[in-house]
């Protein structure tokens, strides 16, 4: 039997991984991206939440509309900086390190929320940063790294921290329904990016299109559908379709911009994703006390 949440949480990964893409051909700058990005989400948003009768006042928390303004602040940056390094470096590469998010929040929670850190986290930790620095070119690169290309690395590695940040916050928003957590945060946004001067600038007839879907399909239609599936997921099936959202950025880089991968940017990555899952399956490596039996 198919597993509808499964299927939705595939379908959300799927979209996310085309961001790049939509951000890119927008071709505006990073602030003024995400703040029409917000504005088109918080419209959307509201259509859908008052229609369904989640906007009462009587069912909302103050507290938890706190915790999540602030958790949108911190999305707010982790937006803005990925946006921005999809420019300066590749859609693939961002969003290769942009996945490294789930060891800050690992890293997070040890020092801060005196979470404990096993041994074989700290092991998997170790190989998903070993594999960033192959897979973004700053390890085993034939020659020097760019400025704009070290700029998109620290974008990308920031806005991980970021989300982690956004993250470990909204572990404590449950009792929340999701569509109006990110309907917080993407009003929360939109009024801080408010005074930018970047959002006043004209914006060309021809990147609407691509804000309006960034708004809608990637952040109102995307992330219900993640919300929805994912307290129905167990943590093994999310870690392992959490893959699908770079592994889609990185065929779009390959497909609309003709971004080749090498050897050693491909071994990085793989590093990568072998980190991630041991994190999240709870991989263990065994040592001889705990082996029986002969090697």
């Amino acid at each position: 039997m198919v597993n509808v949440q499964a299927l939705n949480l595939t379908l959300s990964m799927v979209i996310f991984g085309t961001i790049g893409l939509f951000a890119v051909e927008g071709g505006l700058p990073a602030v003024a991206t995400v703040f029409w990005r917000c504005v088109f989400a918080s419209l959307f948003l509201v259509a859908w939440c008052v229609g369904r009768g989640y906007l009462r006042v009587r069912d909302l928390s103050l507290r938890l509309v706190v915790m999540a303004a602030v958790g949108g602040i911190c999305n707010l940056g982790s937006s803005v900086a990925l946006t921005a390094a999809y420019t300066s470096t590749t859609i693939a590469t961002a969003t290769i390190i942009y996945h490294v998010q789930p060891f800050f929040v690992v890293l997070i929670g040890a020092l801060f929320l005196k979470e404990t850190v096993r041994r074989h986290e700290l092991l998997w930790i170790l190989t998903a940063f070993i594999g960033t620095g192959l897979a973004t070119g700053l390890v085993g690169q034939q020659g020097p790294v760019s400025p704009a290309w070290a700029m998109g690395v620290a974008l990308s590695l920031l806005a991980a921290l970021l989300y982690a940040f956004g993250t470990i916050l909204g572990k404590r928003l449950g009792d929340q329904r999701p569509e109006v957590t990110t309907l917080i945060q993407a009003v929360v946004a939109g009024v801080l990016l408010l005074p930018m001067p970047e959002v006043t600038q004209p914006v060309p007839m021809a990147s609407w299109k691509w804000l309006f879907c960034l708004g809608v399909i990637h952040t109102g239609i995307a992330y219900t559908l993640m919300f929805r599936a994912l307290p129905e997921l167990s943590t093994a099936t999310i870690g392992v379709l959490a893959f699908i959202f770079p592994l889609v950025a990185i065929l779009v880089d390959w497909l609309f911009y003709h971004q080749p991968i090498g050897p050693i940017q491909a071994a990085g990555m793989s590093l990568i994703m072998l980190g991630t899952l041991g994190v999240q399956l709870g991989w263990r490596l065994r040592t001889r006390k705990e082996t029986t039996g002969t090697w």
